[in-house]
């Protein structure tokens, strides 16, 4: 089992969704998050004022999978997350991580079986 952690741009979340019911991976936990990597931030005027926006919004998708559906999940986050054009600073990471257990708390069930 792998946990399969993705920093997307807010407007992608639907094509990446989309994307992994594409390759059956239908259950994710979504997260609004903020930070920033090589984007580094942007100004904005507001009333007359510029300010530095340090932080930019960002979603975090948590995916736990079995072995198999590894690949396929991380494609179809690339092919949803990507911009058009062969993509852009900002687009987002992911990560792959490995899982010990997975229990399901109504029945008892663990491991691949609990996913």
């Amino acid at each position: 089992m792998k946990k399969i952690e993705a920093i997307i741009q807010p407007v992608k979340l639907e094509s990446v969704k989309e994307a992994l019911s594409e390759v059956d991976v239908t259950r994710m936990t979504v997260s609004d998050v903020q930070g920033f990597g090589r984007q580094k931030g942007h100004t904005e005027i507001f009333r007359g004022q510029e300010y530095e926006i340090t932080f930019l919004r960002k979603v975090k998708l948590e995916i736990i999978v079995n072995d198999e559906y590894v690949e396929p999940a991380v494609e179809a986050i690339i092919k949803g997350a990507r911009s058009e054009g062969g993509g852009k600073i900002g687009d987002g990471k992911i990560f792959v991580l490995p899982v010990d257990d997975c229990i399901r708390i109504r029945t008892g069930e663990r491991g691949v079986e609990a996913i």
